[in-house]
């Protein structure tokens, strides 16, 4: 059991349960959410319920490529919380300050394009490769639904 003495105890800002409650707290804040498909949105927590599924306002989708990125926007996005993989606030000065490019949506696209291009090119040789030695290609599930 824990008891705490009077210095301890603030009752400036509620004290929340671990688990969604918690979200409560970043409630119009400028937000990251990493989802299980391996998207980026970035966007600004309106509305959270019981099950951590997001209302985010003014997001957008970022992609990133090598050092480049580019924002493709999607307005109000409703995301539902089982797909939540990571979420966490923006620092609008350490956003400003990253060494990354900022690219036209079409750009970024092709860039998307050519990079997964290369990712298949690269797996149909290595499977390949190890398909001569007697040995096959475990896919990468990163991104699929693994629960």
């Amino acid at each position: 059991m824990v008891h705490l003495t009077g210095e301890e105890m603030s009752f400036d800002k509620p004290i929340f349960p671990p688990g969604t409650a918690t979200l409560l707290d970043e409630l119009d804040k400028k937000l990251m959410v990493l989802l299980r498909d391996g998207r980026t949105l970035i966007g600004y927590l309106r509305s959270v319920d019981q099950f951590a599924n997001l209302v985010l306002h003014r997001t957008i989708e970022r992609i990133h490529v090598g050092n480049e990125f580019g924002d493709i926007p999607r307005g109000v996005f409703i995301v539902r919380g089982e797909n939540v993989v990571l979420l966490g606030e923006i620092d609008n000065e350490k956003e400003l300050s990253l060494p990354l490019v900022e690219v036209t949506v079409d750009e970024i696209l092709d860039a998307q394009r050519r990079e997964q291009e290369a990712k298949q090119e690269h797996d149909k040789l290595l499977a390949k490769a190890l398909k001569e030695r007697g040995l096959r290609l475990i896919p990468d599930l990163s991104h699929d639904d693994m629960f």
